[in-house]
């Protein structure tokens, strides 16, 4: 039996910083993840926690909420960056502009598809 061509094997298994401050949103979101196969590393509501997870690592790639209850998480952003992790923007309010700044971030329109969100983190480990 010959192994099987490089397009057929199971796509990697991806561990996923998610920051989320709605936490129905959050949970919608790792049962996503969950049935497409993925783990999730960390599920935090806040900037600082963000950063905090960030700094101690442990995960492949991350979704940020743009919008936090009073922060946005565009420090997290730059954290992320400088650590050369992929990461992708989830905002309700429509394309984002913001230049060069992070001009090839992806982002991930609320409400969630499972096959946004699929093509999504097939794009953040293809990097």
């Amino acid at each position: 039996m010959s192994a099987s061509p490089a397009s057929h094997a199971a796509p990697r298994k991806l561990r996923v910083l998610l920051v989320e401050d709605e936490l129905l949103v959050a949970m919608m979101l790792e049962d996503m993840l969950d049935q497409l196969g993925h783990a999730v590393a960390a599920s935090v509501p806040t900037l600082d926690a963000a950063l905090a997870a960030i700094s101690e690592g442990g995960f492949d790639c991350a979704i940020l909420d743009l919008n936090l209850t009073t922060d946005t998480s565009l420090p997290a952003a730059e954290a992320l960056q400088a650590r050369r992790i992929p990461f992708a923007f989830a905002s309700g309010y429509g394309a984002l502009d913001f230049g060069d700044r992070f001009g090839e971030v992806p982002a991930l329109p609320k409400p969630y598809a499972v096959a946004d969100v699929a093509q999504l983190l097939e794009r953040l480990a293809n990097g």
